[in-house]
């Protein structure tokens, strides 16, 4: 697994946008750039990013705009900018082996998620989840923020659960309004795992499974030694879906050499039988392995900062956890 450089004071950012542009938050977005350069850092944006609509342009477009901040020896790190939908039309012109040639860190976290996860895989670079680049836009930066730059500039923290949550998932504030105790759900009994840590946002890595772009089998026979954690964010997946992309990926192979998964707070929880949940879900496709439930994860916030490819060692008892992760 090659590991980027991490993030040093006076470093360039790149900020692209795989996916939406931030025309619709463009306030906010100033913001969180204003953060980022008041600790120390210099931005480079490309042309697509303060574009409004569903996307911030075409999927050729998009890819081209990555290419450049990869190919820019002076940009150290990439920050996707938003999430969105469709982020899928771009990866039939990605230059891989550009990114390949020029290894580092690239971090979003929803939509961004198939290129995060196609790095991470098929190239064997590790890939940051954890904040796109309009997440910094609090006056008073949150805990787990502050983790996060801790985290790009090479400070490897271990990461505690928090102590309250935000209920629901609201884009404009400034800061989360954190109401609702926070408590991590071992279904299976106390957790005490370590592995290969890998996943991402569950609504966009279900589309990739069977594709082309689809690398899990070939990465898991590699690492195979180290046994995996899968960890994921679910946005507004029902559970019957939860269920039914649990079982594709288990069928299409995704699932051996599993040490346990961990499951993210669900944004958007919707279900139609009323007498099947999303830890029911969970616990029917992984009846006997390491199962954490509402975690600190995702896109309710806190969240923490995961390395995709980092080795991890997740603990939970009595609703409260911890991930620790080593390059």
């Amino acid at each position: 697994m090659l590991y980027p450089r991490f993030l040093e004071k006076n470093d360039i950012i790149g900020i692209t946008a795989p996916s939406q542009g931030v025309g619709d938050h463009l306030e906010s977005f100033k913001k969180s750039i204003k953060t980022l350069e008041e600790y120390g850092y210099k931005i480079k944006e490309t042309a697509s990013v303060r574009n409004k609509g569903m996307v911030s342009t075409t999927g050729e477009k998009r890819s081209q705009e990555l290419d450049e901040v990869i190919t820019d020896k002076n940009v150290k790190m990439i920050i996707c900018a938003s999430g969105g939908d469709f982020l899928l039309e771009m990866l039939p012109t990605i230059n891989w082996k550009n990114i390949k040639q020029n290894p580092k860190w690239i971090m979003g976290y929803s939509d961004p998620t198939a290129l995060l996860y196609i790095t991470t895989t098929k190239l064997d670079i590790a890939t940051i989840y954890g904040c796109n680049a309009g997440s910094f836009d609090q006056t008073n930066l949150h805990e787990c923020l502050k983790n996060n730059l801790k985290i790009l500039s090479g400070n490897i923290l271990t990461q505690k659960s928090f102590d309250l949550y935000q209920k629901g998932w609201l884009e404009e504030s400034d800061g989360y309004n954190l109401t609702e105790p926070v408590y991590w759900e071992d279904l299976n009994g106390e957790v005490n795992i370590q592995g290969r840590i890998i996943g991402g946002c569950l609504d966009c890595l279900k589309d990739i499974i069977g594709t082309p772009y689809d690398y899990t089998k070939k990465f898991i026979e590699k690492y195979k030694d180290d046994g995996f954690i899968w960890y994921f964010d679910v946005c507004e997946l029902s559970v019957e879906e939860f269920y039914r992309t649990l079982f594709q990926m288990k069928e299409a192979g995704w699932f051996e050499y599993i040490k346990g998964v961990v499951v993210g707070r669900v944004a958007v929880p919707r279900c139609f039988y009323k007498d099947f949940s999303y830890q029911d879900a969970l616990k029917k496709i992984f009846p006997n392995i390491p199962l954490i439930f509402n975690a600190d994860i995702g896109h309710v916030p806190p969240k923490m900062t995961i390395i995709n490819g980092s080795i991890a060692k997740v603990t939970c008892k009595e609703g409260k956890g911890a991930i620790s992760q080593t390059l």
